[in-house]
């Protein structure tokens, strides 16, 4: 005969207790482990390194490819008589409208077509249009529309900043589980309520990331913008010394536009972990 236990509500409740107090093993290995301390800076001091060691050691020619030490030489020799600095300025004020321009054109074109049916024929398949079409090649009709002076500059800039971030702010505001939206609608929250609560939050990490492909494509066209009928600027600079065979002040304009990128990327990465900071991700 067997013999029959019976469990009480107070014995379940212990057990249960007891088997949260007991310590959750967890596998290693699996996560990327602690962030370096300026990690991103790690590749490019590497580079250098690289760089500088094989000029040391005579294995790269000097007129092609001339040494770290002689391009900051190169770069002093510009700084002092007053060159470098004002062509700096130029490409920022350029980059600095042409981004505004594309951003502003981005955030509001992705939210009238992720929040609106309407919006969304009629703007999206013409972004994507756009999107299909090398942003270079308007080039020559920009300039039979806008001339040869700064408009159509700017106008190309805005144009290679607003596509990325359209698109992956409006894949976000796509992405928004509908869930949100009956909730909201249950709640009664106005569409300011909505806009505020529920859109932004959601297409933040997508407008994010169209915010970093946005300023890196800021300054991929400028380089190239800046050698078309241009009087100064660091495009314009490293055009002159293509001329003149100056390798030196081509890599020191070269160098100047990967540190710009780099500290506009981080910038925003920095202000992305800022404003997200209630997410829990991988990298955090």
């Amino acid at each position: 005969m067997t013999a029959v236990t019976t469990t009480t509500p107070t014995a379940l409740l212990a057990q249960a207790q007891e088997h949260q107090s007991q310590p959750v093993r967890r596998r290693r290995g699996l996560s990327p482990g602690r962030k370096l301390p300026a990690s991103r800076l790690v590749g490019p001091a590497l580079f250098l390194a690289l760089w500088a060691a094989a000029s040391a050691a005579g294995q790269l020619d000097p007129a092609a490819i001339p040494a770290p030490w002689t391009v900051l030489r190169t770069a002093g020799r510009l700084w002092s008589a007053g060159t470098l600095p004002t062509d700096i300025l130029t490409s920022l004020e350029r980059a600095a409208y042409g981004f505004t321009i594309g951003l502003a054109a981005g955030v509001v074109l992705a939210l009238a077509a992720g929040l609106s049916r309407v919006g969304e024929a009629l703007i999206d398949g013409t972004v994507n249009l756009n999107r299909a079409i090398p942003t270079l090649g308007l080039i020559p009709l920009f300039i039979l529309w806008l001339g040869i002076g700064e408009a159509f500059k700017i106008a190309i800039i805005a144009i290679v900043v607003y596509v990325p971030i359209y698109l992956n702010t409006h894949s976000a505001l796509s992405g928004i589980d509908n869930r949100f939206v009956e909730l909201a609608e249950v709640q009664g929250l106005s569409r300011f309520r909505f806009i505020r609560q529920i859109v932004i939050p959601g297409a933040l990490p997508g407008f994010f990331v169209g915010l970093r492909l946005g300023v890196t494509g800021s300054w991929l066209g400028l380089v190239v913008l800046e050698q078309i009928n241009a009087t100064s600027g660091l495009g314009y600079m490293m055009f002159q010394a293509q001329n003149y065979g100056q390798s030196d002040v081509i890599l020191v304009g070269l160098l100047v536009y990967g540190i710009f990128g780099l500290v506009s990327d981080s910038a925003v990465r920095l202000i992305e972990r800022r404003v997200l900071s209630w997410r829990r991700t991988l990298s955090s």
